[in-house]
């Protein structure tokens, strides 16, 4: 099993996470990690905190001379804004945050439950994911998000060029659509608002079978939209069409199938094809072999710099909720996390249904495993037609 935990505080001294199940024999790319990390900085919109802030990870247990050995690797983040026993216990709780639930539920103050709740977290899960991709890009899985919707406008993919997402300010793949996007977050930020969007992965290069139909918690789908959902702010994942679907009869959503006879001997779908990708690449639970599809909606943040209506806790009279240092627009950092939650979730399933312990050892399964399906292809259906 290929899991992790992480732990620490946003204005704590790091953040660290214990990475259990990670195969041997990968190479740590640290200027990968550490790009990834920067992305998530970045984007048009972001507060002041990521000017105090360099992400860089280090690494304490799990490599021998930069390669992994298969025990847990631990991972750490210095934060350079650490300040936690400095700062001020807010009188009045933020609507939308955990605030009030979290000081209630925890009977602490509101401090001890905001500090860990916040999104400063998900700079460990992308550095996570990151050592995720390490693995992936060797099994020749490739794992990319991007911004498809700011602010109600729209950008839908006009390229899959990653130098065209790289070079926008707002991380798309549509030039045409960022300088509005970037107009809308202005506007946004002078009348003391925030601004939510939604956010596109696509997983490339999954082998077949990926998940399991036969028990709920083991669908591939159901455990990616855990995870997506887990981050901070967003409140909703579809596959494919999504909601969509539900608008249209099945003939306009059932991806059919064809076959190629001239597919290539070792093609990961052993030559068959679907004209459409509705299903975003996994039915029943299980990859199809199809490229992974999966949109987030992250929801504007809560922080406002106009602040909102609140409770003072004490005298519980009507009082301006506490305002805390946050972002104008986050929605291009989100999309850089949900990219690496989801290449997570993908190297656990890898691991789980190849039981690799090694990269050498995943690189047999699986290819013995795509062997046994080209066997039962060959003799099983002929003999159920003969």
């Amino acid at each position: 099993m290929l899991r992790y935990l992480t732990a620490g505080e946003s204005h704590g001294p790091a953040l660290t996470a214990i990475v259990e199940g990670f195969p041997s024999g990968v190479t740590i790319d640290f200027k990968l990690i550490n790009r990834e990390l920067e992305r998530r900085q970045g984007g048009y919109g972001r507060g002041k905190r990521q000017t105090l802030e360099t992400d860089r990870v280090i690494i304490d247990s799990g490599t021998y001379h930069g390669v992994t050995t298969g025990a847990p690797i631990t991972m750490r983040l210095i934060n350079n804004d650490a300040k936690l026993e400095r700062l001020q216990e807010p009188s009045a709780p933020r609507g939308g945050h955990i605030d009030l639930a979290g000081s209630i539920n925890y009977q602490t103050g509101i401090r001890q439950v905001l500090e860990r709740a916040s999104a400063r977290e998900t700079a460990m899960r992308v550095a996570v994911g990151a050592l995720a991709k390490l693995l992936l890009s060797q099994l020749g899985i490739e794992v990319c998000g991007y911004v498809v919707e700011l602010g109600g406008i729209a950008a839908p993919p006009l390229t899959q060029d990653l130098a065209i997402r790289d070079a926008s300010p707002v991380y798309t793949l549509n030039p045409q659509a960022d300088p509005s996007i970037v107009a809308a977050i202005d506007a946004a930020k002078a009348s003391g608002d925030t601004l939510g969007g939604i956010l596109e992965t696509v997983v490339t290069g999954c082998p077949m079978g990926l998940g399991s139909h036969a028990q709920w918690d083991r669908k591939l789908d159901g455990r990616l939209a855990l995870a997506v959902l887990s981050i901070q702010a967003i409140k909703g994942v579809e596959f494919g069409l999504g909601f969509e679907a539900a608008r249209r009869p099945g003939s306009k959503v059932m991806d059919s199938i064809q076959f190629d006879e001239q597919a290539p001997e070792k093609d990961r779908t052993f030559g068959f094809r679907r004209p459409t990708n509705n299903a975003g690449g996994i039915e029943g639970g299980t990859t199809n072999g199809e490229p992974i599809v999966i949109r987030a909606a992250k929801k504007p943040i809560s922080t406002l710099a106009s602040r909102g209506p609140s409770i003072n806790m004490g005298t519980k009279q009507p009082q301006p909720a506490t305002y805390e240092r946050s972002d104008v627009c986050a929605v291009p950092a989100a999309s850089v996390i949900v990219e690496n939650v989801v290449a997570f979730e993908i190297a656990a399933a890898v691991v789980e249904k190849y039981v690799g312990t090694s990269l050498d050892g995943l690189r047999v399964s699986i290819a013995a495993t795509s062997d046994l399906a080209r066997r039962h292809l060959a003799e099983h259906w002929k003999t159920s037609t003969s």
